[in-house]
């Protein structure tokens, strides 16, 4: 089993969903709106909640993101979708060249935190946030640092 980054949008999953699909080349694209099941007539969806991505997941890299839209007329209920720095997304990938295409496609209308450079505990980290204010940070060789430490410590 594996964790999964989950993010909650605002109405706008469906772009979030394109843009990491293209940014990170997915090689698997799933979602299903809310118009896909059919409605309980006693408590009907407003028509422009209809249209929202109830659930949806993109592949990559031997990774999974998955994403859905809070319907507005859930959010006495959820509560208000706060943008904020409680979640981010790493990427561990050996591959420097995709680490940084993916850091590259990623930034775009974005801004970058911490360019990718070599550091003591990776030889090419880095850390940005997207358009859509969600934060990733980028490792080439993340395994092979906490290795090294628990090993000295040992």
């Amino acid at each position: 089993m594996s964790a999964i980054a989950y993010l909650n949008f605002d109405g706008i999953a469906e772009q979030a969903i394109e843009f990491y699909s293209e940014a990170l080349n997915a090689n698997e694209v799933k979602k299903v709106k809310f118009s896909d099941f059919p409605q309980d007539p006693n408590y009907p969806l407003p028509e422009n909640e209809l249209n929202m991505i109830m659930e949806s997941s993109i592949e990559f890299a031997g990774g999974k993101i998955m994403m859905s839209d809070i319907l507005p007329s859930m959010k006495s209920v959820t509560g208000e979708l706060v943008k904020g720095n409680n979640i981010l997304i790493s990427i561990v990938i050996d591959d420097k060249q995709t680490l940084e295409n993916y850091f590259s496609n990623l930034s775009v209308g974005g801004y970058v935190i911490m360019p990718l450079s070599e550091m003591p505990w990776s030889s090419c980290f880095g850390m940005l946030a997207d358009k859509f204010d969600v934060v990733w940070k980028f490792n080439s060789d993340a395994d092979k640092f906490l290795d090294k430490v628990i090993s000295i410590k040992r």
